[in-house]
């Protein structure tokens, strides 16, 4: 399911061959460094420009016998390079490469979640305006609470979605690192000019002071910015499951043709989409925790890290990416119902206005604890019996001393509710 909906791009991303290629311009990077500085000859350096090359499989049978990825690594290249090999990799550490080819592919997968990201905000802003003006109501603790329009929802998500765009683009920032200060990070078999010209060539900044490997605080601010992704898409997977209930049905995931929805009932029409969306939230979470544990490292470094984020990185940016494009998918074709909203605000008999009828008593004269004592009674019994509640209030004595039949038919506006969307999009959209 997940290889449906996630672009290619980001599956190749994190395959074998395109790791390797990644350590290999970490390679030859440093290996221009080294010659720019006089330390390896020209035409050296141009033999292995024109033959270093690796074969995947060469790499995993050589490490089967070396139990160690990057020797086995550098022992394919250098069969294809020749004596010339004997320049890769001066005076670098296994983790100057592996960590700054990382920051490499953790900065390219940010820049599809980003495209991501944009890609969603567009979908949103267009469902915003097309319902800006579609009352609904707004719920809270799942109740009836007072008139909004589904537009808002849209805007609301915009603003969120906005606010991951400005998160992803600083984790970005913050990964798009780059180490080359050997063993423990002191520059020890390494010249100090040498990490800014690699870097320089590698579009990373140097990491000012590293151990062995750069510091996972980095890693784990963006794991993190993805768990917070994921926890927006879930949120707005969360709202549209409950307005798919059949008691609700304001809105619906889209339904093809063609789909089924349940083995023992044809009627069903699931919200799958977006309860996959809930469940894979929890996975890119989990992930996020699992990132945090990766900071705290022995001494100067060891390798409890390196196992889990190769399952985590990779995974976690492969769900995020699927899960804004399948989002993108049911928000932009989202089947959406405004007579079941407009039915569903006349469901509570106008107990809505209950906040507007108490400020009117207050607005007269009535202390606050009176007039929340008379308009609960009301809107009980409204309530209980299933009578309006605008017929209850005009009926009732002690209200009719402070407001008139015509003064509280006049608070029953739904349009009074909606007043301000226009202020509430303008400052979102600037429009």
């Amino acid at each position: 399911m997940i290889a449906r909906y996630t672009r290619p791009e980001m599956g190749r991303l994190w395959e074998p061959e395109n790791r390797f290629r990644k350590w290999l311009d970490v390679e030859i990077a440093a290996c221009e460094a080294w010659a720019e500085m006089g330390e390896i000859p020209r035409d050296a350096l141009e033999v292995i420009r024109e033959k270093a090359r690796f074969d995947v499989a060469r790499i995993d049978e050589i490490e089967k016998t070396v139990k160690h990825d990057v020797i086995a690594f550098l022992t394919s290249v250098a069969e294809f390079v020749g004596p010339e090999s004997r320049f890769v990799h001066m005076g670098l550490t296994s983790s100057d490469v592996v960590d700054t080819a990382l920051s490499l592919l953790m900065r390219e997968a940010a820049d599809i979640i980003i495209g991501d990201i944009r890609q969603l905000m567009e979908v949103l802003k267009t469902q915003a305006f097309r319902y800006k003006d579609t009352p609904c109501m707004g719920r809270s603790h799942g109740i009836h609470a007072e008139p909004m329009t589904f537009g808002l929802k849209f805007t609301l998500w915009y603003e969120d979605a906005r606010r991951n765009l400005r998160r992803m683009e600083q984790a970005r920032e913050i990964i798009s690192i780059g180490k080359f200060s050997g063993a423990v990070g002191t520059f020890s078999n390494i010249p100090v000019e040498l990490e800014a010209k690699v870097c320089h060539r590698l579009g990373l900044t140097p990491e000012p002071v590293a151990t062995q490997v750069v510091q996972r605080d980095r890693h784990a601010e963006y794991m993190t910015t993805l768990a917070l992704v994921a926890a927006s898409v879930e949120k707005i997977a969360v709202e549209l499951r409950h307005l798919q209930r059949t008691e609700v049905r304001e809105a619906e995931e889209p339904f093809t043709a063609g789909q089924k929805g349940s083995s023992a009932m044809p009627h069903k029409r699931n919200p799958v989409g977006n309860e996959n969306l809930s469940g894979l939230a929890r996975v890119v979470r989990s992930n996020a925790m699992a990132a945090l544990e990766d900071i705290a490292l022995w001494h100067e470094r060891d390798i409890s890290h390196s196992s889990v984020e190769r399952v985590i990185v990779p995974d976690s940016t492969i769900l995020v990416d699927y899960m804004l494009h399948r989002l993108t998918g049911i928000l932009k074709d989202l089947h959406v119902y405004p007579e079941r909203m407009q039915a569903n605000i006349e469901m509570s008999y106008g107990l809505y206005n209950s906040q507007r009828t108490l400020l009117a008593l207050v607005a007269r004269g009535m202390t606050r604890e009176d007039a929340y004592t008379l308009v609960q009674r009301n809107a009980m019994e409204s309530w209980g019996k299933g009578v309006a509640f605008m017929k209850l209030l005009q009926k009732d004595p002690d209200i009719a001393r402070y407001l008139s039949p015509q003064e509280i038919e006049e608070i029953f506006d739904l349009k009074y509710y909606l007043r301000n969307v226009d202020f509430i999009f303008s400052r979102v959209f600037g429009e």
